[in-house]
């Protein structure tokens, strides 16, 4: 099956009644049958060629045609998509002939194109550009697509001939091999190996885990709404530039707040307003609206889906032989166990809270000069950090940020070092429609002049949109259905009213991160859709991507588009210097805070069925879990606390959030390796092409680290890139 169907599916949300007997189960699949009988019947009407998800896109590589799409075209696409991808299986289930890889393996690959077609345009423009349609909609989906994957993988017929392929495998070598193997133990660890009770009650876990997953994103919106600070005197708002103070006014007006300033709270607990903001009141406002949320402060509460939740999967683990839901996901993963997880998480502790220590003693030796008579506190911390890094380095942020304009950085930074380094160029195809305002489409360019592509970058805010940054696809790349890859980078930079737009120093590190996660889908080269590109296991997919971050520090590439909005001019050398001294500053309060959000997630996930259910109070469990693990200090709370934790209560990062820290190990190995074979040349971005970014899931991913590197990757480059220890100098 495709990959994208499969994600989407496990994603998706869902609610079905609870069957444990074997007549109820036969009831349930009954009712399945009946219903999928109905909705063709009912979508041959509804869905015919003026449905523009009809047939493929005529556009340049299947880009989705927004000029036709609409938001009545969705559901029917969705139900003729499950409809006829349900047939297509149906046929290769009863085939009577014998299973071979072709007819059972690639067929199932071949499987499913109309309802891949609607997924990856629906699920994008619902987390870019959503409304309260899309949300309604997804909730709708959540449990006919969850469902209609159940459908599949518990599917004994399709299981029978999918066993009888793999235990005849030996005749296979390479993708198919890989292919093979993957989709066989995508099979078990479905449960299609199960009894028919125990597979009732897999599609009841998996239905209520879907709803709940999309009930958690949607309310994340609502959430951002919610806790919205607004602020009536603009006295409050000193430390920040007439820009941003007119950005809030803008926010507050279209919000209804006429005269008033509006301060969105991001997806993280710290906020980017605290490290300007002077009135130290309305700092606190600030970080409680953020800290606070989904706490049932306001409206809408997150706390009983987290529990539910981490009880579901627990629930699922238990039923497919497991001991906890990490041990299930993680078998699957380089890391293997939660415990290698945490392990690698918990040796990092003590030389971490070390550094934070030191940082806080100086924020708080700040504060005493400045005659504060309080100690620090989280609504504290990035302000007078701040102050700290100015003083100690002599640097001013707002004025670096004038070397950081957005064209620019995007033009001469992130392009010019792809160009660099892999011989690609990016041009714009302004006739190529899009979803919403300002975004960009750009046809890829490989280093022989052929196309490798589309890219589209959808960079800037706006309602509707989630929060943080994240690389999805239009189309997936496969030598197997002849498709090139459209990719799609989202960001949530915040654009100026009126003039040019100036990035953050971390704005400007997440776009060259996500360029990463783009190259890594835009060069995949495989034959089967299942295990190209971002394919990969949670803990090896943000490698190429976080190896893509430190080449916005290579001189070459920051002399190219580090230059004064006004003149011109280059970053002075002086400014540069402070730049590099000051870039791992505060970076003990960084990692602690990343560090204490991935050991609560393992703490949610490492929880039996009947320990999750004893959860009686959210925010007593997540104290305790920090405690537990040496992460409990007042002043640094983790980057994400339990009620607004995405990546893991709606995304499909649920035990995996250690994949970030795991992955930086390969990339600061990799990137520490290529700097000393020559750095920024097409001989090494080639390699790294050839090794890493076009193989997907096709081959090992320890595997494709050693081709790449010659060995595995050692630690020491990750604590010399974080700043956490000292070179050793030979």
């Amino acid at each position: 099956m495709r990959k994208s169907l499969i994600a989407v599916a496990i994603g998706a949300a869902l609610t079905v009644a609870a069957c444990s007997d074997k007549e109820a189960t036969q009831q349930a699949t009954d009712t399945a049958q009946t219903e999928q009988s109905q909705t063709q019947q009912s979508t041959s009407a509804e869905f015919n060629q003026s449905n523009p998800f009809y047939a493929e896109s005529t556009l340049p590589y299947h880009a989705p045609d927004f000029t036709k799409i609409k938001f009545e075209h969705y559901k029917p696409a969705f139900e003729a998509g499950m409809a006829e991808h349900a047939k297509e299986i149906e046929a290769i289930a009863t085939n009577p002939e014998a299973p071979t890889f072709e007819n059972t393996i690639v067929e199932m690959e071949r499987s499913g194109a109309l309802l891949s077609r609607v997924s990856s345009v629906f699920y994008n423009v619902a987390g870019s550009n959503g409304n309260d349609d899309t949300r309604a909609l997804q909730g709708e989906l959540a449990p006919k697509m969850a469902a209609h994957r159940d459908n599949i993988m518990l599917n004994p017929e399709l299981f029978a001939r999918v066993k009888a392929v793999y235990d005849n495998r030996d005749s296979l070598e390479g993708e198919a091999l890989r292919l093979v193997e993957d989709t066989y133990k995508g099979f078990v660890r479905s449960g299609a190996e199960l009894n028919d009770d125990a597979k009732a009650k897999i599609r009841e876990v998996n239905s209520e885990i879907s709803s709940l997953t999309t009930d958690f994103q949607r309310n994340l919106m609502n959430l951002a709404k919610e806790n919205t600070v607004i602020v009536d005197d603009v006295a409050q708002l000193a430390g920040l530039s007439d820009a941003e103070i007119k950005q809030l006014a803008d926010a507050a007006a279209a919000a209804g707040h006429e005269g008033k300033y509006a301060i969105s709270i991001t997806n993280t607990t710290r906020q980017p307003v605290l490290s300007s903001l002077e009135n130290r009141e309305l700092r606190q406002r600030v970080w409680e609206a953020s800290a606070y949320r989904g706490t049932g402060n306001t409206e809408t509460d997150n706390r009983p889906l987290v529990k539910r939740l981490a009880q579901l999967r627990a629930e699922k683990a238990q039923l497919l032989g497991y001991d906890n839901w990490g041990d299930y996901v993680l078998e699957t993963s380089m890391a293997g166990t939660p415990e290698a997880a945490q392990n690698m998480l918990r040796d990092l502790v003590p030389a971490v809270v070390s550094n934070v220590e030191a940082e806080k003693a100086e924020i708080q030796a700040m504060i005493d000069a400045e005659g504060g008579d309080f100690e620090v506190q989280p609504w504290d911390w990035a302000y007078y950090a701040e102050k700290v890094r100015a003083e100690k380095y002599a640097l001013d942020s707002e004025e670096v940020k004038k070397y950081f304009e957005f064209n620019r950085v995007v033009e001469d930074g992130v392009f010019f070092a792809m160009n660099q380094l892999f011989g690609i160029t990016f041009v714009q195809r302004d006739d190529i429609p899009t979803y919403g305002d300002d975004i960009r489409v750009y046809e890829v360019k490989d280093v022989n002049g052929e196309t490798l592509g589309l890219f589209y970058g959808d960079w800037f805010t706006r309602d509707g949109k989630r929060g943080g940054a994240w690389m999805s696809s239009f189309v997936s790349q496969s030598n197997l259905l002849d498709k090139k890859p459209v990719i799609l980078n989202n960001q949530n930079i915040k654009k100026a009213s009126e003039g040019p737009t100036f990035l953050s120093f971390d704005e400007v590190s997440t776009m060259f991160h996500e360029m990463g996660h783009a190259l890594h889908g835009m060069f995949s080269d495989v034959m089967y859709p299942s295990l190209a590109g971002t394919s990969v296991s949670r803990d090896y997919v943000e490698f190429p991507s976080t190896f893509q971050e430190d080449w916005m520090l290579n001189e070459k590439v920051l002399n190219n588009f580090a230059k004064h909005y006004e003149t011109g001019e280059a970053m002075p050398k002086e400014l540069l210097d402070k730049v590099m001294a000051a870039k791992n500053f505060n970076m003990g309060y960084d990692t602690l805070e990343y560090i204490a959000s991935a050991l609560l997630d393992f703490e949610y996930h490492t929880l039996s069925p009947e320990a999750a259910s004893s959860i009686d109070d959210i925010a007593a469990f997540e104290s305790a879990a920090l405690e537990r693990n040496g992460v409990a200090i007042d002043a640094v709370p983790p980057r994400y606390k339990s009620t607004f934790f995405a990546h893991v209560f709606a995304g499909g990062y649920s035990a995996g959030y250690y994949a970030y820290m795991w992955s930086e190990i390969l990339a600061a190995d990799a990137f520490k390796y290529m700097q000393e074979q020559g750095g920024l040349t097409l001989e090494n971005g080639q390699k790294f092409r050839d090794t890493i970014l076009s193989k997907g899931n096709s081959k090992d991913p320890m595997q494709q680290y050693i081709d790449f590197r010659g060995q595995e990757p050692t630690g020491e480059a990750l604590l010399e890139r974080r700043g956490l220890t000292t070179p050793k100098i030979d």
